[in-house]
């Protein structure tokens, strides 16, 4: 126990603020971001949310990628208790914290991208606690992807209190 709680204060203090956006690389360059992969609803992996929160949010494990450039891209699944889905494509920028919608899900047409898209701060961002829990249950540590797609996803399906467990 004492191990655990150690090792999540040492994490807590050797990475930055996700609102803390000094020092980043000032010659970074996004790569092309890929197209947006189908919309899955099934083998979800859930976004942690504070309470009050009426929608569930849910990570399609497959769509997970680290590209050249640092950034986390996802899709993640929203859905209503009523039933309505929506799915967003997104990307983080563990480095700077911040984030950018790709492309929005629409039930009737398919993905379309987003008009004007540039990277946001996570902290202010209007609507984006799922991506600020994405970021901080397992996309990024410190000021950088938390690993590969695969270690990200691991991440993510781990409960919080088993994160900093040796396995």
């Amino acid at each position: 126990m004492l191990r655990r709680i150690l090792a999540l204060a040492f994490a807590c203090a050797a990475a930055p603020s996700f609102g803390q956006l000094a020092d980043a690389n000032p010659d970074w360059k996004e790569v092309e971001a890929p197209p947006p992969p189908a919309v899955r609803t099934q083998g979800l992996v859930a976004v942690d949310m504070p309470s009050g929160i009426s929608l569930r949010f849910g990570v399609d494990p497959a769509s997970v990628s680290v590209g050249a450039d640092g950034v986390v891209r996802y899709v993640v699944v929203a859905s209503s208790p009523t039933g309505a889905v929506n799915a967003l494509y997104e990307g983080l920028r563990c480095e700077s914290a911040e984030v950018k919608v790709y492309a929005r899900h629409n039930p009737d047409s398919g993905w379309v991208p987003a008009r004007d898209a540039q990277w946001q701060p996570l902290h202010s961002r209007p609507n984006s606690r799922h991506s600020l829990s994405i970021a901080r249950n397992g996309a990024c540590v410190g000021r950088g992807p938390s690993g590969t797609a695969s270690e990200i996803v691991r991440s993510l399906r781990t409960p919080p209190e088993h994160r900093f467990e040796k396995r």
